[in-house]
């Protein structure tokens, strides 16, 4: 056999691979990334909606809790926290807002990813309410605050004094079938 006639057999396996690298790295990685993440904390994913329960609030205990937010490059959005970063004592609910406004001249569908650092803090930082739960209509230059409220565990590490909680939103308008005005 010519070294002619193993090129186009040789590239045609090369593409089979990619292909195949391709589709493993869009299908099988991202569950089993989430799965590793829940299995050793790793990441900073916050659980989805927390049911509060009494607790005793630690009021000999301050904890600053930093807000940050951010747009995948492909969202045109104005996003970010009302306040960039409040005190609260470990078992208080607190409630903070964050703004969003759409920019463009068509309606769009947004939903914001947390994310809590440090990574040992995400197990002690529980959402009662977020925007975060369900996604975001806007109509074209609209307009909405979202709200948030949180609650610190009393058993988040002593040595953790300062909590951050970021969030990137994203456009997911041509992801879903459901027209911004039929979610409104």
């Amino acid at each position: 056999m010519s070294a002619d006639s193993k090129n186009p057999l040789l590239l045609a396996k090369l593409v089979a691979l990619a292909a195949a690298m391709f589709m493993f790295a869009i299908f099988v990685l991202p569950p089993l990334y989430d799965l590793f993440c829940e299995i050793t904390g790793i990441g900073g994913k916050t659980d989805s909606a927390y049911t509060a329960v009494a607790v005793e609030v630690d009021r000999s205990r301050d904890i600053e809790v930093q807000f940050v937010a951010t747009n995948n490059a492909t969202m045109p959005w104005d996003f970010y926290p009302v306040e960039e970063r409040v005190i609260v004592h470990p078992g208080e609910a607190r409630e903070v807002v964050f703004y969003a406004h759409n920019r463009t001249s068509n309606d769009m569908l947004g939903q914001a990813i947390p994310n809590v650092l440090p990574n040992n803090a995400a197990d002690y930082f529980h959402k009662t309410e977020c925007f975060c739960f369900n996604n975001q209509p806007l109509a074209a230059g609209e307009s909405a605050e979202l709200a948030l409220v949180f609650i610190v565990d009393p058993d988040l590490p002593a040595s953790v004094n300062t909590v951050t909680l970021s969030y990137t939103m994203f456009d997911i308008t041509d992801r879903t079938k459901v027209q911004v005005s039929q979610v409104q």
